[in-house]
């Protein structure tokens, strides 16, 4: 399987969870609550998602590191490439609560007059992520010894743990402010969510 094929598991995950989602289980939800799911509980569970499916990759790195020492560090490890579906699934359903939750919120509580500003702000975010992951990588390599040039003489199950680490503390930090923002424009929180106090 080409590597760059790899990306299109995430993709397709999120365009069907995404139709999953708002067919299914957001009026469940309303059925089962009478109200519907707020934009922050949606972000909130991409949040756990994504963390769920950092750990998930570590624990497959660790299975491989493992058949690759059993191989001798062969290049080729005998591992099928159906060992990432998993975690990327998963990616691929946190993305799907997470995106269209953030364009949500940001749409909900911008003025009248930055609305289609608000619209842009996902790709800026993605835009800083990528930035951030490559100064990220940057330092591991320079840190420790985990990266090098042949990853079956690494340790990239332990840059998975850490973004495990990063993912729970960056998740505690969304749960606090989660708990203390409050609604600017609480009709329409109202509307949208059945109740501002749920996010209070």
């Amino acid at each position: 399987m080409p590597p760059g094929s790899v990306i299109v598991i995430v993709l397709l995950s999120t365009a069907i969870s995404l139709t999953l989602i708002d067919r299914f289980l957001c009026p469940m939800w309303q059925k089962l609550t009478g109200r519907s799911p707020t934009p922050l509980q949606r972000i909130g569970l991409g949040h756990v998602l994504n963390v769920l499916s950092m750990a998930l990759s570590a624990l497959v790195e660790s299975k491989r590191l493992e058949l690759a020492k059993a191989n001798h560090l062969q290049p080729v490890v005998p591992m099928l490439a159906l060992w990432l579906f998993p975690q990327l699934v998963l990616a691929g359903i946190g993305e799907a609560f997470h995106f269209p939750a953030q364009v949500a919120l940001y749409y909900q509580e911008f003025p009248v007059s930055l609305r289609s500003t608000s619209t842009a702000m996902i790709s800026l975010i993605i835009g800083i992520a990528f930035y951030l992951s490559t100064g990220v990588i940057n330092l591991v390599q320079r840190v420790t010894g985990w990266l090098p040039n042949d990853v079956n003489n690494g340790k990239l199950d332990n840059v998975y743990w850490m973004l495990v680490v990063v993912g729970v503390l960056n998740f505690g930090y969304y749960l606090v402010c989660a708990k203390l923002y409050k609604y600017q424009n609480v009709k329409v929180a109202d509307v949208n969510s059945g109740s501002v106090d749920s996010e209070k």
